[in-house]
C-alpha cells in the first residue's frame, strides 16, 4: 500500500484562526481526503509553533503565562477546525502538532546533537558559536537586514519591521550559527535533480535565484536572558533554540523521530512509514522550507522531504493582501454565520489558481455559491431526486430502453443507451483526477462542473415533466432520470475531498449504502446506481442566499466589529493572513535579495513611478521641440530581459518585484509600479527591455538594479510594457 504524508505549516500562536489558516488546511484535507480515497494510507499533520519573545509578548499583555496563551489560541484553532470539518473527529488531521509537546523537545535536541557532530558539504562544523549584532522583529521571529526595515519615524527611535510596521529589537549577543552558507552548491544540485521539489515554477525559479546570489550563515539560538519560552540548547543552559530551527523539526519528530515517548506512544514507527512527506505553504514562508530546512535535514542526516508546494496569497479587490489590521480580510465567524462550510470549501478551491494570488470578497463567494451550489449542484440534485420520488414512488428506475420503445426515445430526442453520456462522464473523470494531481484544484472542479452542466442541458432537452404525461414514455422517462441520477453518483465520489457533508447528503439521497470516502474515484465505472434501490428523503443542499439581505448583515457585521477585537483581549497579535502563514513572512536570516546601499535621492523613474523623476526635464511647451545629441542617448544602456520571477511588495498597491536575467553571471532585481495592471504569475518568461546601466535605488525597502520600460497609455498615463514578437537572447542590447 502507498503512503501519503502531508503538512500544513504549524501556525504561529500569536494570532486567533484567519482565513490563511483555513484556506491551507482545507487544501491538505481535501488532498488527504482524495488520496485515501485512491487506496493510499495516509497521514495529516497540522498544530502550533508555540515558542520565542512573540508568545512571550503577548502573553504578558493578556495577563497570562505563555502556556496559557498558546493553549487558548489551540482551542480557537481546534474550534474553527472541527467546524470545517478539518478534525479528526470528521475525518480531518491525524496530528495537532505542538511544540511544547516533550516528545517535540527530545527531537529537537537529538537533532541538534547530529547536526553539530556532522560536517558540512564543504567539510567544516555544522553548528559553531559565534557574535550576533542586529535588528531582531518579534512578531517575525527574524532577524530583518536592511532592506527588510523601513527608517524610524523619529530620532532616536527603532527602525520598523517592513512587514508588521512596528518597531524591530536591536540584539547584540553571543549565538550559535548554522553554517548555510556552505550548502549552497547541494542545493542548486537537488534543485536541479529533482525540478519538482519546488512547485510552482516560479517558485522554483524565485529560490534557485537566490541561492545562486549567495547564502550567509543563520544564527540559531538566543541567550536565555533574552528569549526564555524556548527549548534549551543541548549542553548549554545559556542558550535557547532559534524558533525556526526549533519549529521546522516538528514535521519529523510528530513522527517520533528522535523520541522513543513518541514512538511507543504511537504503536508502531510512523517515520518509518510515512516519511518523506509533503510540505504544503503559503509562498511567503518559501524560503524557509526550500532553503533552510532540506540544509538542515542533510547536516543531521535525515532524508529529504517529497516536496515543498507553496500556494499564493488571498487580496482584496484592490490587490492588497487581506490583513485585520487594514480591515479588509474575511472574517471566520462572518463566514459561518451566512455560508454552509462546504460552500466555503469549495470556494477556497474553486476560486484560487493553486499557487498565483487570488482576489476575493465576500460577494464573490456569495455569488459562486448562489451560481455553482445552489443553481448547479444543488439545483440538479433536488430536481432529480424530486422527480424520481414524484414519478417512480422514490424508486430508483431502470436504466434501459427496451427494443419497441426506442423509437419513442428517439423522438423525444433521447439516446437509446447512454454511452455518450457514460464516456463524457469517463473523461470528466479522468481529467478531475489529472488536475489533482497536478495541483490544479480549481480545473478538477471546472472538469466536474462540465458534467453537471452537460446532465442539466439533457434533462432540459429531454423534458421528463412532459415525458410522464405519456404511458408509453414511461421507459425513457426512467432512463432519463437514472442517468441524471448516476451522474450524481459519480459526483458524490468525486467531490467529496471537497464537501464531505454534501457529498454524503447526496449518496444518502440517492439510497447507496456504504460511504463515498471509500470509493476509488479512479474506479468509477457506469452502471452503479442499482435500478429498484429506495431513494432518501430530499432535502435541499444548497438553498440560495438572497443577496441583497446577507449582504447587508455582513456589512452590519463589518460595521459592528469591534476593535481591539477578541484576539488583542486574548494578547494574541494580529498577524498578515492570506496563507496559513508561520511564524514570519520574512527572508532566511543571512539570504537577503538585495544590497544594503542607501540612496542619495529617490529611484530614476519610468514604469516604476507615476510622476517624473527628481531633476527630470519639465514637458516642453506646446509646439518647442527638445533634443537630445546621439552622445546623450548612448549613456543609456537598454538591454533584453526575462523575468524569471515575479510578486507584488508588500504593503504596495503599485509595486512588483522582479528578478530578471539580462544576460550576466546572476539575475537583477526591479521594482516596477505596474501591479495595478499586470497580474505579476503572468510575467513570468515575459521578454522586456530593460534601462541596464541606471544606478541602483531602494523602493519600500527594495533594491531596483535597474528600470522597465512602459509606454503610458490614455488620460490615466497606463503603463503598457516594450516587448518582443520575435525571440531576442537574453542581455541582447538595443540601438
Amino acid at each position: 500500500m502507498k503512503t501519503f504524508y502531508i503538512t500544513t505549516p504549524i501556525y504561529y500562536a500569536n494570532s486567533l484562526p484567519h482565513m490563511g489558516h483555513l484556506y491551507t488546511t482545507v487544501v491538505a484535507d481535501f488532498l488527504t481526503r482524495h488520496r485515501r480515497q485512491r487506496g493510499d494510507e495516509t497521514y495529516f499533520l497540522t498544530g502550533t509553533d508555540e515558542h520565542g519573545t512573540n508568545i512571550e509578548r503577548a502573553a504578558a499583555r493578556g495577563g497570562r503565562t505563555p502556556k496559557e496563551h498558546v493553549d487558548f489560541i489551540v482551542g480557537e484553532l481546534k474550534k474553527m477546525f472541527a467546524a470545517f470539518s478539518l478534525d479528526a473527529a470528521h475525518g480531518g488531521f491525524d496530528i495537532f502538532m505542538r511544540t511544547t509537546e516533550l516528545f517535540h523537545y527530545e527531537g529537537a535536541a537529538e537533532f541538534w546533537r547530529r547536526a553539530a557532530a556532522r560536517r558540512t558539504p564543504k567539510g567544516r562544523e555544522n553548528i559553531y558559536k559565534g557574535f550576533y549584532e542586529g535588528w531582531f522583529c518579534a512578531p517575525c521571529g527574524t532577524f530583518k537586514g536592511e532592506v527588510e526595515i523601513q527608517p524610524a519615524t523619529a530620532e532616536g527611535e527603532p527602525p520598523l519591521c517592513l512587514v508588521h510596521e512596528r518597531p524591530v529589537d536591536r540584539v547584540s549577543e553571543e549565538s550559535y550559527f548554522f553554517r548555510l552558507s556552505d550548502y549552497d552548491e547541494t542545493l542548486l544540485e537537488l534543485y536541479e535533480s529533482r525540478p519538482d521539489f519546488i512547485r510552482p515554477e516560479v517558485r522554483r525559479n524565485e529560490v534557485v535565484s537566490l541561492v545562486r546570489g549567495g547564502l550567509e550563515d543563520v544564527s540559531i539560538s538566543r541567550l536565555k536572558t533574552s528569549v526564555g519560552w524556548a527549548i534549551p540548547v543541548p549542553d548549554d543552559s545559556q542558550h535557547t533554540v532559534y524558533i525556526w530551527f526549533d519549529a521546522l523539526i516538528n514535521y519529523i519528530t510528530a513522527l517520533g523521530w528522535g523520541s522513543e515517548a513518541r514512538r511507543a506512544a504511537a504503536g508502531q514507527d510512523l517515520f518509518g512509514k510515512f516519511w518523506p512527506g509533503l510540505h504544503l505553504i503559503g509562498k511567503d514562508i518559501l524560503r524557509q522550507h526550500a532553503v533552510l530546512w532540506p540544509a538542515m535535514l542533510l547536516a543531521a542526516g535525515v532524508e529529504l522531504p517529497r516536496g515543498v508546494v507553496a500556494h499564493g496569497l488571498w487580496l482584496d479587490q484592490t490587490g492588497r493582501k487581506g490583513s485585520k489590521t487594514l480591515g479588509n480580510a474575511l472574517e471566520l465567524p462572518t463566514l459561518l454565520r451566512h455560508f454552509k462550510t462546504d460552500a466555503v470549501r469549495y470556494f477556497l478551491l474553486r476560486e484560487m489558481s493553486f499557487g498565483q494570488d487570488c482576489k476575493v470578497d465576500y460577494e464573490v463567494i456569495l455569488e459562486r455559491t448562489n451560481s455553482d451550489l445552489a443553481s448547479g449542484l444543488g439545483n440538479l440534485s433536488s430536481r432529480t431526486l424530486t422527480m424520481i420520488h414524484k414519478y417512480f414512488g422514490g424508486v430508483v428506475p431502470a436504466p434501459d430502453i427496451s427494443e419497441e420503445r426506442r423509437l419513442l426515445a428517439k423522438r423525444a430526442g433521447v439516446d437509446s443507451d447512454a454511452q455518450e453520456l457514460a464516456s463524457s462522464l469517463e473523461l470528466a473523470r479522468d481529467q478531475f483526477v489529472q488536475h489533482v494531481d497536478e495541483l490544479a484544484f480549481h480545473r478538477a472542479l471546472e472538469a466536474a462542473w462540465g458534467m453537471i452542466a452537460r446532465v442539466d442541458k439533457f434533462i432540459s432537452d429531454a423534458k421528463p415533466w412532459e415525458l410522464a404525461r405519456n404511458e408509453e414514455q414511461r421507459e425513457t422517462l426512467g432512463a432519463v432520470l437514472y442517468r441524471s441520477a448516476e451522474t450524481l453518483r459519480w459526483l458524490a465520489v468525486l467531490l467529496y475531498p471537497v464537501m464531505p457533508e454534501s457529498a454524503g447528503a447526496i449518496w444518502r439521497q440517492l439510497g447507496l449504502g456504504g460511504d463515498p470516502a471509500e470509493v476509488d474515484p479512479t474506479g468509477l465505472r457506469w452502471g452503479g446506481l442499482r435500478a429498484g434501490e429506495r431513494a432518501g428523503e430530499v432535502t435541499p443542499l444548497f438553498p440560495r442566499i438572497d443577496k441583497a439581505k446577507t449582504m447587508a448583515e455582513i456589512e452590519k457585521d463589518i460595521a459592528q466589529r469591534i476593535q481591539p477585537d477578541a484576539g488583542a483581549e486574548a494578547g494574541a497579535t494580529a498577524a498578515p493572513e492570506g496563507s496559513g502563514t508561520h511564524a514570519t513572512q520574512a527572508a532566511v536570516p543571512g539570504a537577503p535579495t538585495a544590497t544594503d546601499a542607501r540612496p542619495e535621492r529617490p529611484p530614476q523613474q519610468g514604469a516604476t513611478e507615476a510622476q517624473p523623476a527628481p531633476g527630470a526635464q519639465a514637458d516642453a511647451p506646446e509646439g518647442v521641440a527638445t533634443h537630445i545629441t546621439i552622445d546623450d542617448f548612448v549613456k543609456v544602456e537598454l538591454r533584453v530581459g526575462e523575468v524569471l520571477t515575479a510578486e507584488r511588495v508588500p504593503k504596495s498597491d503599485k509595486l512588483l518585484r522582479f528578478t530578471v536575467d539580462v544576460g550576466e553571471g546572476a539575475p537583477r532585481q526591479i521594482l516596477a509600479g505596474i501591479a495595478e495592471h499586470y497580474e505579476p504569475e503572468r510575467m513570468v518568461g515575459r521578454k522586456l527591455v530593460i534601462v541596464s546601466n541606471l544606478k541602483p535605488r531602494k523602493l519600500r525597502g527594495f533594491e531596483s538594479q535597474g528600470m522597465v520600460l512602459a509606454a503610458s497609455v490614455g488620460e490615466e498615463g497606463r503603463p503598457v510594457l516594450a516587448t518582443f514578437d520575435e525571440d531576442v537572447p537574453n542581455g541582447t542590447r538595443l540601438k
